[in-house]
């Protein structure tokens, strides 16, 4: 187990430092000028210049990498050009919204899609499992900011049921749950029934039918813990996704985390934030991976960690 860890420790170091060179460098050949955005319109060539030296932006590719690298190696993220604040200090102020609407992201497309995909796979070839197959497919193709403006209107403008934007109570977070919640519930559905039908034509599931275990039984027994082991990998992938991949939905909630924060970096080229923010979201992916196989093995036994 120690040298597994060990092993999935220095891949994940090989996998950042590869992350933060290539956002660095696209970063780096970006045609627009971050110092403009800073000195503004008006400022002077000489006023730009003396911003660009004092930032370092006027040194070379590697020489500014390897500033930026050595930084971090002391968990040092940098400063936000604009907002003149540690880097660090603002993803961590943003980080338990976007945590928490994580987590409730989560448990919607779980909870709905995970339903979906196994009635589709009880009822496989029946009109339920057609409707179920092509709902997963509308809510894969649904825009992010059509999902959520169609919520705000129905929920919130026509019912009143909840807020129109904010954050703070449990009200504040039903709807933009329930957005990405059904946007990934289509992907979940049918990877779920998928996996479940290919259980369900298992010797031992037979085995289990033949002895005269109730449906439900071997079902939710029998069936669903193995089906269930693709799932986890996807879960895996989703916590790095929801950490930086949700700011539609953040600028329709007004939901104020670090994809919000990130897309006013980008409008900004505000490059610390936003090398910061990747940095965050690609190890919010590799733990979530890591998560993810250290788990399954408790779900099914045959599985081990090598």
């Amino acid at each position: 187990m120690l040298g597994y860890l060990a092993r999935r420790l220095v891949q994940a170091v090989l996998i950042l430092l590869g992350v933060s060179v290539v956002t660095f460098a696209l970063l780096y050949l970006l045609p627009a000028d971050p110092v403009r955005q800073i000195a503004g319109r008006s400022a002077t060539a000489q006023t730009v210049e003396n911003i660009r030296r004092q930032l370092g932006l006027d040194q070379p590719f590697l020489v500014q990498y390897g500033r930026y690298l050595l930084g971090l190696v002391q968990g040092d993220l940098g400063r936000s050009y604009l907002q003149r604040s540690e880097v660090s200090d603002l993803i961590a102020a943003r980080l338990p919204a976007s945590l928490l609407l994580m987590a409730g992201a989560i448990v919607c497309e779980l909870a709905i899609g995970l339903t979906m995909g196994l009635v589709a796979a009880v009822k496989r070839g029946s009109a339920t499992d057609q409707t179920l197959m092509v709902g997963s497919f509308v809510t894969v193709s649904a825009p992010q900011f059509v999902v959520g403006l169609l919520l705000l209107y129905v929920f919130a403008v026509r019912l009143g049921w909840f807020p129109i934007g904010g954050y703070g109570t449990f009200r504040h977070l039903v709807l933009p749950s329930l957005t990405l919640g059904i946007l990934g519930a289509g992907w979940y559905s049918r990877m779920m029934r998928s996996s479940m039908i290919d259980v369900l034509r298992q010797d031992y599931i037979r085995t289990a039918r033949a002895k005269g275990l109730p449906r439900m039984t071997v079902l939710l027994r029998h069936a669903l813990p193995n089906a269930l082991l693709p799932v986890i990998a996807m879960i895996g992938i989703d916590i790095g996704l929801f950490m930086s991949g949700i700011v539609v939905v953040e600028s329709v909630y007004g939901w104020p985390g670090i994809g919000q924060l990130a897309w006013q970096a980008i409008q900004r080229i505000d490059i610390p934030i936003i090398m910061g923010v990747t940095l965050v979201s690609a190890c919010a992916i590799v733990l979530g991976n890591l998560l993810a196989d250290i788990v399954s093995p408790f779900i099914d036994p045959r599985i081990r960690l090598r």
